[in-house]
């Protein structure tokens, strides 16, 4: 992994809400490998996502660390952003949650991309090939009940912080960027498998004060909208050129490669092996004792 864009380990220790863009399953892996070497943002996180996941190995750790599965659809929506305000008020703050991650455009991109054409088009919005338009419900949800009134979003370490010892709340935005070389997004299956010739998936970071977030829903969306199409910009020179464009007042785009132990990585793998034996041999044990 190969990360780009501003350094979000200085806000490590503050609260931020983390937006990336979804492509496949596999992008949950490569930002929980991003997270390894954040100080302890992965013990204090919290992940939005499909309520599918919720059947599978890894949802029954996510259910026990507090995650929040969503059900997407129309039909369910309005409910969904209710039980959501009501897991993050009970639990956020109760385990001392500091980054909550979520995908805005509420599901893959190989799923969406037609319906969010057609939508663009006729809202006479911007067409997105790499991206598509957010969805507000959630984003709103989270900075309604996450972000303290008077927010300074002063980065982590800086002589004006106020020392308080009750949470500030919600501080930044973290607007993540995952792009696959040619496009081709991993899955979590190549990830167990390993049956693709090994590849680097880049990351690249952008961090936004909460303090410069609109909170009227209008506003909101309009800011969010721009974020994804700046993702597309992003996306479109990344597919050209092979490197993310430099950061704004820069002239030379840096990138910073990610060095994980053989070790760990080795020892991850077996126990998500272990873990999805036992799963399987769980589902069959009921599956016979139902059928």
């Amino acid at each position: 992994v190969v990360e780009w864009g501003d350094d979000v380990k200085a806000i490590s220790e503050d609260e931020a809400m983390v937006l990336v863009n979804h492509q496949a399953t596999g992008d949950v892996c490569t930002l929980m490998m991003c997270l390894q070497d954040k100080g302890t943002v992965v013990r204090q996180m919290m992940w939005l996502m499909d309520h599918i996941f919720k059947y599978t190995n890894f949802g029954i750790v996510s259910l026990i660390h507090g995650d929040f599965f969503i059900r997407q659809g129309r039909a369910h929506r309005d409910q969904q952003l209710v039980l959501l305000k009501e897991h993050l008020e009970k639990y956020y703050r109760s385990r001392n949650r500091k980054w909550i991650v979520l995908f805005p455009e509420g599901g893959f991109l190989r799923k969406r991309r037609e319906t969010s054409q057609a939508f663009a088009k006729k809202n006479n919005l911007p067409f997105l090939k790499h991206v598509t338009l957010p969805r507000l419900g959630a984003t709103q949800v989270i900075l309604k009940t996450l972000v303290a009134p008077q927010e300074n979003g002063t980065p982590a370490g800086s002589d004006t912080v106020i020392k308080e010892s009750k949470s500030k709340g919600l501080q930044w935005v973290i607007d993540t960027t995952i792009a696959y070389p040619k496009g081709e997004p991993i899955d979590i299956q190549t990830w167990i498998l390993g049956y693709r010739q090994p590849t680097v998936t880049h990351v690249h970071y952008r961090i936004f004060p909460v303090k410069d977030v609109p909170a009227e829903p209008e506003a909101l969306t309009h800011w969010l909208y721009q974020r994804f199409i700046e993702k597309e910009d992003l996306l479109t020179h990344f597919y050209e050129t092979g490197a993310f464009p430099p950061l704004q007042g820069q002239t030379k785009a840096v990138s910073r490669e990610m060095t994980l132990s053989n070790l760990w990585l080795v020892g991850i793998q077996s126990l998500a092996f272990l873990s999805g034996g036992m799963w399987y041999c769980i589902f069959q044990y009921f599956y016979h004792c139902l059928f």
